[in-house]
C-alpha cells in the first residue's frame, strides 16, 4: 500500500502541474485508522482506495478492489470505490418527468443513463472539509456542489460524504444531499468491490452472502426495472438463508446485477447483508436505511489491472450498493427518490468487520 501511495501522490502533483485538474481544488489520498482497521480514501470520486482487516489469524490484508495507477480512475467504467450520483444505477431511456417537466439526461450505457451519466459524482473533485486521521473518531467529510442542469439533472445540489471509523471495527459511510432550489432526483450509491480473502486472492464465489430481502425489482434486457416486484423464493436470487455466491450463478446468464426490495422499512436503519469468507474467517455485516440493495457480482470485470500486480476478471469482487429502486424516477409504484428545499436526502451505511 505504501508502494500505491507513492505511485497516487506522483500522479496527483503530475496532475496538478499539468492544470488536468480543477486549479482551485486539490487531489489527495487521506488515511483513517482505528486498531487495526485502516482506510484510504481519495477526494477524487470520494473514492475507497482500500480497506485494510485483520483475519482469524491476526493478519491483515486489504479486501477492496482497485486501480495500482490512479490514471486508471480517471478512465473508470466499473466504479471502483467510488460514490455514484447524482442517480446512481440506471435511469430507462435516459429521461424522466417531473412536475410536468420531461427532463433529457445524457446517455453512457445505450440508450439510458448508468451511475449520474458521462461525469457522474465518481468523476469530479470532491472539497476535503474536514480530515482527523486517527483518534476517537477517524474521519473524513468531503462536500461537493452539483451545479442546476449538470449531465441534465434539475436544480442546484449540495452533497456530502462522511467516511468515520467509529470503532475498531465500524466503518460508517453518510451521504447527505440538499436541494437549494428545485425538485430533483437523488440515489446516491457507494460502489466498492469487496474480496474478503484479500483484493488479489481469486473469485467469490466461495464466499458466503445473506441478503435480508424476500423480493427484486425484475429487469429488461437492457437492465431497467419493469416497476413489478418478484419473490426469490425458490429461485438463484434467494439468499435469505446463507448461500455461497457460486451455488447457483450458473443458473444465470452472467451473475448477479439486480436490486433487492429490503424487507424493513425503508427509513429505518436494518441489517441488509451478511457476507463471510470461510477462508480468512473474516466476515462482514452491512447495515444502511435505504429500501434496496444492488447485489453485483462482479460480472464485467475484464482484466483490470489492479493493485499489486493483481489482474482482476469476472467474480473477483462483489459490490453491495445501498440504494432507492434504480429508475424510480419513471416507476411511481417505487418509493420515491426526489429531494426537495424542504426534504433533504440522508443515506447512512455500516460495515461492521469480524473474524470467526
Amino acid at each position: 500500500m505504501a508502494k500505491l501511495s507513492l505511485i497516487l501522490c506522483f500522479i496527483f502533483i503530475t496532475f496538478s502541474v499539468l492544470n488536468l485538474c480543477n486549479a482551485k481544488k486539490k487531489v489527495g489520498i487521506y488515511e483513517l485508522k482505528n486498531g487495526d482497521l485502516s482506510i484510504n480514501v481519495t477526494n477524487y470520486g470520494a473514492t475507497i482506495l482500500s480497506v485494510l482487516v485483520p483475519d482469524k489469524q491476526g493478519n491483515v490484508a486489504d479486501v477492496v478492489l482497485g486501480f495500482e495507477n490512479f490514471g486508471d480512475y480517471l478512465h473508470d467504467d466499473v466504479y471502483f470505490g467510488a460514490i455514484a450520483g447524482r442517480v446512481a444505477n440506471r435511469v430507462g431511456g435516459a429521461k424522466f418527468t417531473l412536475d410536468g417537466k420531461t427532463y433529457k439526461l445524457f446517455a453512457n450505457d445505450g440508450k439510458n443513463t448508468l451511475h449520474g451519466g458521462h461525469r457522474g459524482f465518481s468523476d469530479v473533485i470532491w472539497t476535503v472539509s474536514e480530515y482527523v486521521k486517527d483518534g476517537s473518531l477517524p474521519h473524513i467529510v468531503l462536500n461537493y456542489n452539483s451545479f442546476d442542469g449538470e449531465e441534465g439533472f434539475p436544480g442546484d445540489l449540495n452533497v456530502s460524504v462522511t467516511y468515520a471509523l467509529t470503532d475498531k471495527d465500524k466503518l460508517s459511510v453518510t451521504m447527505k444531499a440538499k436541494a437549494l432550489n428545485k425538485p430533483t432526483p437523488v440515489n446516491l450509491a457507494q460502489h466498492t468491490y469487496w474480496n474478503l480473502n484479500g483484493h488479489n486472492s481469486g473469485d467469490i464465489l466461495s464466499h458466503e452472502i445473506q441478503i435480508f430481502a424476500s423480493n427484486i425489482t425484475p429487469v429488461d434486457a437492457n437492465l431497467i426495472p419493469t416497476g413489478k416486484l418478484t419473490p426469490v423464493k425458490g429461485t438463484p436470487y434467494d439468499f435469505l438463508e446463507p448461500q455461497t455466491v457460486g451455488s447457483r450463478i450458473n443458473e444465470l446468464k452472467s451473475g448477479y446485477d439486480i436490486n433487492y426490495a429490503l424487507d424493513e422499512p425503508s427509513d429505518k436503519i436494518k441489517k441488509v447483508v451478511v457476507v463471510h469468507d470461510s477462508k480468512s474467517g473474516r466476515t462482514m455485516e452491512l447495515w444502511a436505511n435505504k429500501p434496496g440493495v444492488q447485489f453485483y457480482s462482479g460480472n464485467m470485470l475484464k482484466a483490470e489491472k489492479g493493485k499489486d500486480g493483481a489482474v482482476y476478471g469476472p467474480h473477483d469482487g462483489l459490490a453491495l450498493e445501498t440504494q432507492g429502486f434504480p429508475d424510480s424516477v419513471n416507476h411511481p409504484n417505487f418509493p420515491s427518490q426526489i429531494v426537495t428545499p424542504e426534504k433533504p436526502y440522508e443515506h447512512f451505511m455500516l460495515y461492521r468487520f469480524s473474524t470467526s
